[in-house]
């Protein structure tokens, strides 16, 4: 149990670093403070090795900390939403099959439909309702904005991610995989 829990923290750690060093350097923009952002696709692949609290929290502590760098203020209406996209996700850990070796057509398309409707919960509702709430900002422009996000979101870690647990569980070794010579 202490050894699960250090590569808990340990993964947090590194997963909230690559999310801001990922999230400062590499965006493309889209609309409004909106872009393309690369390190949900890290921070997707991370929950679901290691679970919905080290995806939530490398999303709220990465998304906190780049706010910070950025020099704009913390925007908790979009830093809490981060964190829960890791914490739907991260339940996917136990139902996935990437640490025994298998990534299978069943298994993508199960990991992609439940990441399409975390981010579009998260970006399409969460997000502008807290910008609405919070910083009084425009209904129009926070859902527009809201869904760009979701639709960009959900494609990098549809791809990204994607890939990226598709490697990690080819590099695994499949139960009984072994023979004996």
């Amino acid at each position: 149990m202490k050894n699960n829990s250090i590569k808990a923290v340990v993964a947090t750690g590194i997963g909230a670093a690559l999310f801001v060093i990922i999230g400062m350097f590499i965006n493309i923009p889209l609309f409004a403070n909106t872009s393309i952002q690369l390190q949900y696709a890290v921070q997707a692949f991370l929950a679901v090795i290691f679970g919905p609290v080290v995806g939530f929290f490398i999303g709220l502590i990465g998304h906190m900390v780049k706010d910070m760098f950025a020099g704009y203020g913390i925007w908790w209406s979009w830093v809490i939403p981060s964190g829960l996209v890791g914490l739907g996700i991260g339940f996917l850990r136990n139902r996935l099959r990437v640490e025994k070796g298998i990534f299978s057509t069943k298994d993508v398309v199960t990991f992609n439909i439940v990441q399409v409707l975390v981010n579009v919960l998260a970006w399409g509702v969460i997000a502008p309702l807290g910008d609405i709430i919070i910083f009084k900002e425009p209904a129009s422009k926070v859902f527009v904005q809201g869904l760009l996000a979701s639709v960009a979101n959900a494609l990098t870690v549809g791809v990204g991610a994607t890939i990226l647990l598709a490697i990690y569980a080819k590099s695994r070794t499949q139960a009984g995989s072994l023979s004996k010579d």
